[in-house]
């Protein structure tokens, strides 16, 4: 999971080099007419439009494998809290048979006596 992550944000990065190397306008020049300068405006235009498309896309899909690893952190969480909750559990019980089994009824002690012959 972590490297697809990885793999996502290094495409991510890759694509925003690429929209920014597209973000400086066309120039028109002046040697064309204007329907030529239109073509290659509506080319940039569209390059850009795609290169957008491909970074939503991309993000979806990081923002995807992203909620993915929270899901998973969240359901360890719960299993954690859980077993904690079981020891806890079974170490107060635990506790109070310890405690039982430990304490032994008492007899009185019985001291002999010795008798002394004369």
């Amino acid at each position: 999971m972590g490297e697809i992550i990885y793999d996502l944000r290094k495409k991510i990065q890759n694509m925003h080099l690429e929209l920014n190397e597209l973000i400086n306008p066309v120039q028109d020049m002046p040697q064309l007419i204007t329907s030529a300068n239109l073509l290659r405006s509506n080319e940039y235009l569209t390059k850009i439009t795609q290169k957008q498309s491909e970074l939503l896309s991309a993000y979806a899909n990081y923002s995807e494998s992203l909620e993915q690893i929270l899901a998973t952190l969240f359901d360890i969480q719960n299993d954690l809290k859980n077993i904690l909750k079981q020891q806890s559990e079974l170490m107060s019980n635990g506790e109070s048979t310890d405690i039982s089994s430990k304490i032994k009824p008492t007899k009185p002690s019985v001291r002999s006596k010795k008798t002394i012959k004369k």
